[in-house]
């Protein structure tokens, strides 16, 4: 529990003090009221059919616990360095939505919403300054979090948390007029629910499935089931409607084709609706995760259901979220890091180099392995011996070394071909718990150095300072033009007191305003 006295407890500003003050719901910091029906006209009293009132018996069904404890997970009941955290996560994804603006496909994201949804509605749009319903920003929100690589990923489970949970929290948060306070909590049950069906289902199911498409659905499902006050019982079928949608194959790798990005925009909205249609009486399977006919059955072979509600409470798992610092597929992170301790420590220029033997998990060779010769931006972030192109020759492997230097530039395109994957047992055994990189460098004169990181740039005991993450989004915003100076300064001190916003109804000006 939170101190009385811990400025994390109490809400007592709002996050944007533009737009008018909200009911007396809105403000109240006690994020277990329910929200009346006055905020706003697309909630309601949560019906009450006989299927979704049934008590959820928890004592042999780890899915059910698990929804009990994200149902009646409380804002009061996270230790302080769970709500910093959660900030520095929400800033870390806003930064990476931010950065995908005008980048394809994203406009066309954009222009099915204005095809289909609403033309105006409660909910950001952040790449465009837009509102829509809750469904279609959530969707675009998620399409965009995803493109530029920089988002968040948990290493147990193979997800990545923010790109899914985050859209369809903040969509739902603005929908039903929630506080900061709420919007952290929601995202919390989201975070340590995803991350636990990850690890349930296992190293066999990433292997075909993108664990944040499948996963995703059903912790974005969490996340806004906490902000609609699901009871356990509807939480159950919330995550049953959800689980039913669940999908994201890999294939797409291979073809460099775009839809990945519906991916984490499926998951999210998807998710949103299945926590919306479970507060208005709809039912879901009792058991999608570990029935005969759930998940595990269809898209696991090594599932452990013993995973799903081990630690609940104890052990916060958002808290071993990575952040990424390069611009590329984390897969590529620790052989990344590896080779530039290398090159430092032995004064490598990349004309010196003549092979990189990266010794990986499996896990980089069934993602990796597909991308030969990259053909576009984003499949380059999937090219390993791209990614160790750029840093040898430019030092980098950000955004803009992406755009100007992974496809055109000959150099990079020579160190490429010098770079292989082997699998390591080591490496392998550890994963995915832990991502190690391992590297082996031979020079042009025959000498072999061995470089070894065991905590890549990014992971929890190797994370990125406050500081750090506010440079990171002043970057990604300067790269994409989303947003002036002055705005991502005021986003960035508005996100660290996200706990003390009794609305977040704005993050950013409407396109066309002044900077608040």
């Amino acid at each position: 529990m939170i101190a009385a006295n811990d400025p994390h407890r109490k809400p007592n500003m709002r996050l944007d003090e533009r737009s008018t003050p909200g009911s007396a719901a809105n403000q109240n910091p006690d994020v277990s009221q329910n929200v009346s029906p006055s905020v706003s006209p697309s909630v309601s009293p949560n019906p009450s059919p006989n299927p979704m009132s049934a008590t959820v018996k928890t004592d042999s069904n780890p899915g059910a616990a698990l929804c009990a404890f994200v149902s009646t997970l409380r804002y009061e009941d996270l230790p302080p360095e769970v709500v910093t955290r959660t900030e520095e996560l929400f800033l870390d994804w806003l930064a990476s939505a931010l950065a995908a603006k005008g980048m394809h496909p994203i406009p066309q994201f954009e222009a099915f919403t204005r095809a289909m949804g609403p033309s105006d509605g409660r909910c950001e749009v952040l790449v465009s300054r837009t509102r829509s319903s809750a469904y279609f920003a959530a969707w675009v929100n998620a399409a965009s979090s995803h493109l530029v690589e920089q988002d968040d990923l948990h290493n147990s489970s193979v997800l990545h948390p923010a790109t899914v949970v985050f859209p369809a929290a903040l969509a739902a948060a603005q929908d039903v007029g929630a506080s900061g306070a709420e919007l952290i909590a929601a995202s919390v049950a989201g975070y340590e629910a995803g991350i636990r069906i990850g690890e349930f289902l296992g190293r066999s199911h990433y292997r075909i499935f993108h664990t944040t498409a499948t996963v995703g659905t059903l912790a974005a499902a969490v996340a806004v089931g906490r902000l609609l006050k699901l009871t356990p019982a509807q939480m159950v079928h919330a995550l049953g409607s959800a689980g039913t949608q669940a999908a994201g194959l890999w294939e797409f790798l291979r073809d460099a084709a775009d839809s990945k990005q519906l991916h984490p925009a499926h998951a999210a909205a998807s998710g949103l609706a299945a926590a919306y249609l479970a507060r208005d009486g709809v039912t879901g399977a009792q058991r999608i995760l570990d029935g005969a006919k759930g998940l595990a059955a269809g898209m696991s072979s090594d599932a452990d259901p013993a995973r799903l509600d081990a630690g609940l409470g104890h052990r916060w798992a958002l808290l071993e979220t990575s952040f990424k610092f390069h611009a590329s597929c984390r897969h590529t992170h620790p052989a990344a890091d590896a080779l530039l301790a290398v090159m430092h420590e032995h004064r490598l220029a990349a004309d010196d180099i003549a092979k990189v033997v990266t010794r990986v998990h499996q896990g980089a060779i069934d993602v990796l392995g597909a991308v030969v010769l990259p053909t576009t931006v984003h499949q380059a972030k999937f090219s390993m011996g791209t990614v160790l192109g750029l840093l040898a020759v430019h030092g980098t492997a950000s955004l803009d070394a992406f755009r100007d230097h992974a496809l055109t530039d000959a150099r990079v395109a020579a160190f490429r071909d010098k770079v292989s994957m082997v699998l390591d047992p080591e490496v392998d055994q550890a994963y995915p718990q832990r991502w190690l990189g391992r590297v082996e460098v031979t020079t042009r004169s025959g000498e072999t150095f061995h470089g070894a990181i065991d905590e890549p740039k990014g992971d929890p005991g190797n994370t990125l300072s406050r500081a750090e993450l506010a440079d990171k989004t002043r970057r990604l915003a300067r790269f994409s033009g989303a947003a002036t100076e002055n705005e991502v300064e005021a986003l960035i001190e508005r996100v660290w007191q996200l706990h003390a916003a009794t609305d977040v109804s704005r993050l950013l000006p409407a396109a066309g305003e002044d900077t608040p």
